[in-house]
């Protein structure tokens, strides 16, 4: 199925605006948002340019701003007559070891990408279960599989927590046999700007091929995939497994 209307959040740099030009080089149409606006318009101008054919729409959204979140989507939802796919992709990486004086960063990173995420897949919820349709996307992190030290403490508990939040999210669709697909992509090391800062990361890819994969994943509409695939997939293996003074070895 071809979900021609893509809703974006935290679509101004990254990832998000990365998927945005590679959706729109697909022909789909887009909604994008986020807090930073001027950068929305820059990624439209560019998108416009490049391909025409494609309707792009934009709104400022705070994640944070639960009461926006539903708003926004709503608007987005009656202006476009239908969503059909909603990716959940707003999120933040501060913090440090916890008892260190950043509860503050730890807190704002765990409300960002797990209790705004839970507004995200609230508010898509409820449009794709009056549509009856639509897919579901959260894109969280291989971090999520294993508890990370210093400033990944917190980000991987809050990407743990997406993870079986999006995995509950499917259990109850499938138990009232609805039609919503629900993904989870989990990425690897991919270039962005939250961690463009960090030099020694093993297996870091750039923005746009790290993308193209997690399009690829989105697009196949799994349950659940590590990108890029290779070597995720085995790293993701033996992350489960092996005792936790050696998988901290894995991450350098």
């Amino acid at each position: 199925m071809t979900r021609k209307t893509i809703l974006i959040t935290g679509a101004s740099s990254g990832l998000g605006a990365e998927m945005a030009r590679q959706f729109a080089a697909k022909g789909r149409n887009l909604a994008l948002c986020a807090r930073r606006v001027e950068r929305l318009h820059e990624l439209q101008a560019e998108i416009e340019q490049k391909w025409p054919q494609v309707k792009v729409s934009l709104k400022a959204l705070d994640v944070n701003d639960h009461d926006a979140v539903f708003t926004v989507f709503n608007d987005f939802k009656a202006e476009f007559g239908t969503l059909d796919r909603i990716i959940v992709n707003a999120g933040m990486g501060k913090g440090g070891s916890l008892g260190t004086g950043l509860f503050k960063h730890n807190k704002a990173t765990i409300e960002t990408n797990l209790v705004a995420a839970l507004a995200q897949c609230e508010a898509a919820l409820e449009i794709f279960r009056a549509q009856n349709n639509g897919h579901l996307v959260t894109v969280s992190s291989v971090s999520a599989l294993r508890g990370m030290p210093r400033a990944m403490t917190a980000y991987a508990a809050s990407k743990a927590g997406l993870v079986n939040m999006s995995e509950g999210i499917r259990a109850d669709l499938i138990r009232s046999k609805s039609p919503i697909k629900v993904s989870c992509v989990m990425p690897g090391f991919i270039r962005s700007e939250i961690n463009e800062k960090v030099k020694s990361t093993p297996f870091m890819i750039d923005t746009v091929p790290g993308v193209k994969a997690m399009v690829a994943a989105i697009e196949k509409e799994k349950p659940e995939s590590y990108v890029p695939g290779w070597p995720w997939n085995l790293i993701a293996f033996l992350m489960k497994r092996l005792p936790l003074r050696t998988v901290m070895k894995l991450g350098g």
